[in-house]
């Protein structure tokens, strides 16, 4: 096993790197309520949206079913519910992904013996650097209506997918250029920059990004990386190891990084990752 304290700063110098398309430092930045307020307000148009709590990373549980793990989980002073989800994998079906992540919240949320008016409005905001379903707009919502007639049919789930690769000129195009770059000398993004800022370039942020390396590092051997491999990788660890690499490769943490982690060469991580190995 590696140094401890060289592989959490090494971690957390990894993630600073990232652009707010990944989505641990994203969740990282998003967990702070004027940033987060930032990005709901410009993709909604709405200046009058007041957002009170923002959990990050947010898990709902299921005991019989896949569980569910919420970039940025915000609640709004009227009530809605926010769920803003960075995606940059184009092969999973984004339709049916947003639809078991509406079940999940709407099954957290109702409590047994609730009516059903008493759902809150669930806002999934679906943030992406491609144009996943190839409508060519930066925004588009996904809008329900009744037959031929048009008529809005309302049921409280309203889903918006947001894109950086349409430039259409507004102000969401320009926020999505933002989150591709995460400068942290551009000021343009008001509360965003500023949190975007204080974790790039000051101390208190950067104690926060080594939190953030020493939670994913935890979490790789909880689950048995380290335990497996300095044991010889005993029978049944090696495919805990494998899941765990891919899930954490999957938040952002490099192959060099896991690899450091699990006190293993960066060839295996990237074996078990599907790539190719130098």
């Amino acid at each position: 096993m590696g140094d401890y304290s060289e592989v959490i700063r090494k971690g957390a110098e990894e993630i600073l790197k990232q652009n707010l398309f990944s989505d641990t430092f994203a969740s990282v930045a998003l967990e702070d309520i004027g940033a987060c307020q930032h990005v709901v307000r410009t993709i909604l148009g709405r200046d009058d949206i007041e957002i009170i709590s923002v959990k990050s990373q947010y898990r709902l549980l299921n005991i019989t079913s896949k569980d569910t793990i919420l970039d940025a989980f915000a609640q709004d002073s009227t009530g809605r519910l926010i769920n803003i989800e960075i995606q940059r994998s184009d092969t999973i079906d984004h339709a049916r992904r947003i639809r078991y992540y509406g079940s999940m919240i709407d099954k957290s949320i109702l409590d047994k013996g609730a009516y059903y008016d008493e759902l809150p409005d669930v806002y999934i905001i679906y943030i992406s650097e491609t144009d996943l379903l190839d409508v060519g707009e930066t925004v588009y919502p996904v809008k329900k209506t009744l037959g031929e007639s048009g008529k809005p049919y309302d049921d409280g789930n309203h889903v918006i997918f947001v894109n950086a690769a349409i430039d259409d000129g507004s102000d969401t195009a320009k926020l999505m250029k933002y989150f591709g770059t995460a400068d942290p000398e551009d000021m343009t993004q008001g509360p965003l920059s500023e949190r975007v800022h204080f974790l790039k370039r000051e101390k208190g942020g950067h104690d926060e990004m080594c939190k953030v390396a020493e939670d994913l590092y935890n979490q790789g051997k909880e689950q048995g990386i380290e335990q497996g491999i300095e044991k010889g990788i005993e029978k049944g660890q090696t495919e805990k190891a494998k899941a765990m690499a891919i899930s954490l490769h999957e938040s952002g943490v490099t192959e060099d990084l896991i690899a450091k982690a699990a006190n293993v060469s960066v060839d295996l991580v990237r074996k078990w990752l599907g790539l190719s190995v130098a």
